[in-house]
């Protein structure tokens, strides 16, 4: 017997999820590396900063910062590698080592302030931020890759008609 059954279930690997195509990116706010960095985002300031402030944290506004700029950047990135290629390559490099000062952060806050602060959400917010880069670095590839087959944009003849959205 097959390691897949009729559910559709891989039984034997490590995904066990049914395989579901990925929905279209039309903008950067479909992407599911902005929509994690801004939850990701969302969870530091609502969460953590508040209790951070009454801990008098000397990093706070630099984390808040970092945590938002993740964001920024993809959103960014994603504009210009239209425009300028390696720009958005860059902006997307700069998303990724913005997740990594996240990690640092984190853990530096539940180093200090571990039993004061919940030590669960803390790892949650690391093992999102280090997924999501992986995401990223993914994402960074998948527009090289793009952009190897397509060096002049996907659309660049112009006999070849652009599909309207």
């Amino acid at each position: 017997m097959s390691i897949y059954d009729r559910s559709g279930y891989n039984r034997g690997g490590y995904n066990k999820r049914p395989f579901t195509p990925k929905k279209p990116v039309h903008t950067f706010r479909d992407l599911e590396v902005y929509q994690k960095a801004m939850d990701c985002a969302v969870l530091v300031s609502k969460d953590i900063s508040p209790k951070l402030v009454r801990l008098k944290y000397p990093m706070l506004e630099n984390m808040v910062n970092c945590a938002l700029s993740i964001p920024l950047y993809i959103g960014e990135g994603h504009s210009m590698r239209f425009d300028s290629f390696a720009a958005g390559i860059a902006l997307l490099e700069k998303a990724m080592a913005g997740s990594n000062k996240m990690v640092v952060y984190l853990e530096q806050v539940k180093g200090l302030y571990g039993s004061k602060l919940d030590g669960g959400l803390l790892d949650d917010l690391i093992g999102r931020y280090v997924e999501n880069r992986t995401k990223m670095f993914r994402l960074s590839k998948s527009w090289k890759k793009f952009h190897q087959e397509f060096p002049e944009g996907k659309f660049a003849d112009k006999s070849a008609q652009a599909p309207r959205y």
